[in-house]
């Protein structure tokens, strides 16, 4: 999994909890990395998957809310960093169109070994799009973060819709429908 996730995770944990929140789920980490990530470097998806675990118990906070709160908090990071991607779109549902078929392209150029998530889209008239997430992973809350902040970014607001088409949550069903 890309650093940034790691990087930002911490950002955002942080900014909601404190800093002895980041250092207590550090010291539990099992991974091999002992905490350290830098945003440009390639760690094991498990560790994220560790922290997120610690800081539920920590919280009591639940799993998927976790996850769509840092998928609310990312895109901020990604919206700042890789504004390009997002003024090549008009709106929101060219945006999410161009994640498989431009943005993760582009990512897969700076870091070829990157493991993404897969996404297929289908639009429904000009109010509504199915979109398909497909990951061994399994993070559709964080998915769900990511979107729902891709229609405030735009201002087209929305009402997100997700269904498991997998059990397991390998793969996902987002119902968009613009307001």
């Amino acid at each position: 999994m890309l650093g940034i996730v790691f990087t930002e995770f911490f950002e955002m944990v942080e900014e909601k909890f404190g800093y002895e929140m980041v250092d207590g789920l550090i010291e539990k980490s099992s991974g091999t990395t002992n905490g350290v990530y830098t945003s440009i470097g390639t760690y094991p998806h498990t560790e994220i998957v560790e922290h997120v675990v610690n800081l539920h118990k920590e919280t009591q906070i639940a799993i998927p809310d976790l996850l769509r709160t840092f998928g609310q908090y990312l895109h901020g990071t990604f919206a700042k960093n890789y504004s390009g991607f997002f003024d090549d779109a008009s709106n929101a549902f060219d945006f999410l169109e161009s994640i498989e078929r431009y943005i993760h392209v582009e990512v897969k150029k700076l870091y070829p070994n990157a493991e993404l998530p897969t996404f297929e889209s289908e639009r429904k008239g000009n109010n509504q799009m199915v979109l398909i997430y497909k990951s061994d992973r399994r993070m559709g809350d964080f998915a769900l973060g990511l979107i729902e902040k891709t229609m405030e970014y735009y201002k087209e607001p929305a009402d997100v819709k997700m269904e498991n088409i997998e059990n397991d949550g390998s793969k996902v069903k987002f119902i968009i429908t613009k307001s």
